[in-house]
């Protein structure tokens, strides 16, 4: 049996899985804790790699790394740490992302060139803060990564030059999906000062570098590029991740275009497209329902399916920590529609409903832009554990929806990529996803109506 090994170096914590790289079955899987927070040392990621990863390296023929994306890991001249990684969820750059976007031309001049509008997660954002913020630290910078490029380079036998991958790279701000190439430029733009960045793959199945154990290592790329590949998506097909963010991705062969920055215009790991929306909010969501109402979150889901669709009017904008998607760093939650008659019930309901109707926004966001109707729905994540979340996602969101199997779906991907590196075939492997099931309800659009209504309102508050 030839193993390959996947790891997802995630916000929360490092997943790693040892993997048949015929059929895809999990051999054996280990985990460690991240620290929390939106600035992090990386070194804790290196960490938390050599914990999870390291006792199943030895058995690994090839090695990929997913990564969380956008964060900012700047090094100085001798590859030493400057500074605390900001991560994607740290929107203290807001400002300094609508200043970049002034400075490129616009909206339209910079979608058109990134394929993206930038956003306080973008790394060029970040690069911009440091400079604006702590002039010291960008003065010491002599290069940037990304989380996986960061966990890659670790794993690599000594000597290895950074390397990285276009899906990846697509989250940064200095790389343009138009001409398919890093545009240092505007790197040095944003920091003030040119930076080294990691070597690209002439092909996503390239062999970018071998471990210190001689075993192939593979490009890696963005977590949500890598669940795609996990979950085997072809175009038309979205995924639904639930998890610290909420992110609704479809597999493109066209390269979006939304100047609204709606929509992220992303590369994936395969040559593709991945066109993405993406909230701040999501599983958190289900959390401070949980706290508030001093529940279990199996208890949650009994209080929200007691209630009925709209909650009795009860409406929540669940933007507790600033959002993403619609753009508003700093709006906070908004609860309306309470009256002496609200239950316990209601609540619940409304913060369920409150989850899926962002996502739902996020779906049809990214059918306007490509004027695709997806193919098929599937959900993932820690939050679609939930009981609630999986009666009521097909009702709001108006269509059957693709349960998948509990799994670890950014390490998957990356384990796949490893196979494909190791094989060096035209195409990925394939591998079956046995156990998903349909879900599916009668559809509840007043529920959406009422959401979007509130969301309008509330325009401009933060």
């Amino acid at each position: 049996m030839t193993l390959v090994l996947g790891i997802d170096s995630s916000t929360q914590s490092t997943k790693a899985l040892l993997v048949d790289a015929a059929t895809g079955e999990v051999v054996e899987e280990r985990r460690a804790a991240h620290p929390d927070g939106t600035e992090v040392d990386p070194r804790a990621w290196l960490a938390a790699v050599d914990e999870a990863a390291g006792p199943l390296l030895e058995r690994a023929e090839a090695v990929a790394v997913g990564g969380q994306q956008h964060g900012m890991v700047l090094l100085d001249g001798a590859g030493e740490v400057v500074r605390p990684a900001l991560l994607w969820n740290d929107t203290r750059s807001a400002p300094q992302a609508a200043t970049l976007i002034e400075e490129q031309g616009g909206a339209e001049a910079s979608v058109g060139e990134l394929g993206s509008l930038l956003v306080a997660s973008f790394t060029s954002s970040k690069l911009r803060w440091v400079r604006d913020e702590e002039p010291e630290a960008a003065e010491r910078a002599r290069s940037v990564l990304l989380p996986h490029d960061y966990v890659s380079l670790h794993l690599a036998a000594p000597g290895t030059e950074p390397f990285t991958d276009r899906g990846d790279a697509s989250g940064t701000g200095y790389y343009s999906t138009a001409a398919e190439a890093w545009r240092p430029e505007l790197a040095e733009a944003a920091i003030g000062r040119s930076l080294d960045l990691p070597r690209l793959p002439g092909a996503p199945q390239e062999v970018m570098a071998r471990t210190a154990g001689g075993a192939v290592l593979a490009a890696g790329t963005g977590d949500n590029m890598g669940a795609a590949l996990g979950l085997g998506q072809q175009p038309g097909d979205v995924s639904i991740s639930i998890g610290t963010s909420g992110v609704c991705a479809m597999v493109s062969d066209v390269r979006p275009d939304d100047p609204s920055g709606t929509v992220t215009g992303f590369a994936d790991a395969t040559g593709r497209f991945l066109p993405m929306t993406t909230t701040i909010n999501a599983s958190r969501i289900l959390e401070a329902g949980r706290a508030l109402l001093g529940v279990t979150h199996e208890q949650l889901s009994a209080l929200a399916l007691a209630s009925v669709p709209g909650a009795h009017g009860v409406s929540l904008l669940p933007y507790f920590e600033g959002e993403r998607t619609p753009n508003r760093p700093d709006a906070r939650g908004t609860l309306t529609g309470l009256t002496t008659s609200t239950t316990r019930e209601d609540l619940a309901r409304a913060y369920v409903e409150a989850l899926l109707c962002s996502l739902a926004d996020g779906v049809a966001a990214l059918e306007q832009v490509t004027g695709v109707s997806p193919a098929r729905v599937t959900l993932i994540g820690g939050g679609a554990r939930s009981r609630a979340v999986q009666e009521l996602a097909p009702a709001v969101l108006g269509r059957p929806v693709t349960l998948a199997p509990d799994g670890e779906y950014v390490a998957l991907g990356a384990a796949r990529q490893a196979a494909w590196a190791l094989a060096g075939t035209d195409e990925p492997p394939v591998w079956e996803l046995g156990g998903a099931r349909t879900l599916e309800a009668e559809a509840t659009r007043e529920v959406l109506d009422a959401y979007r209504a509130l969301k309008e309102r509330t325009e401009g508050w933060g």
